[in-house]
């Protein structure tokens, strides 16, 4: 396997994790936060997809689909139009609520871009580097690593989160 098929293999693990996560849930269920500190299964979604797109299209110079494809409009959030989910208060994350087919709607549209992107890299690609706010430089296998990780801490979560809706 070389570095793209490991990449798209990663980020396929994580698409499955999120179908693992909602699929079959109400829009209730997707909002349960179980206790008041707690992410539901619908921001953890959202965030993590919110993660990949803004992450991998500033990384390989392309638009959000969430602005380009319209998800912002359909979500109708209440919250800035560059807003991941990263930082925000307890509040502003029971304010996500969506449906499991918006959710998945916007994770599969975020993946297929997603393999699109990294199954076109190669070896040499991943020591580009894509961030320079950072010491050492963010390269791109670096960059790539952090959202796979990032991603599938939070499947995790909402898979957790699921486990505990469906045991109540």
């Amino acid at each position: 396997m070389n570095s793209a098929g490991l990449l798209v293999d990663s980020f396929a693990r994580v698409r499955e994790a999120v179908h693992e996560a909602v699929d079959g849930l109400t829009e209730d269920q997707l909002a349960v936060r179980i206790d008041p500190d707690a992410n539901s299964i619908a921001w953890l979604v959202w965030h993590l997809t919110r993660i990949q797109d803004d992450h991998l299209a500033g990384t390989f110079g392309r638009d959000q689909l969430w602005d380009t494809d319209g998800w912002r409009d359909r979500f109708g959030l209440p919250f800035p139009a560059a807003a991941t989910g990263y930082g925000q208060s307890r509040a502003q994350a029971g304010k996500v609520r969506a449906p499991a087919e918006l959710l998945l709607g916007y994770h599969d549209a975020v993946h297929a871009r997603t393999e699109e992107l990294v199954g076109a890299v190669t070896n040499a690609d991943l020591e580009r580097v894509v961030d320079t706010t950072w010491d050492p430089p963010v390269t791109l296998g670096v960059r790539l690593v952090s959202v796979i990780a990032d991603d599938l801490q939070h499947a995790g979560q909402a898979a957790y989160v699921r486990g505990v809706v469906e045991r109540r």
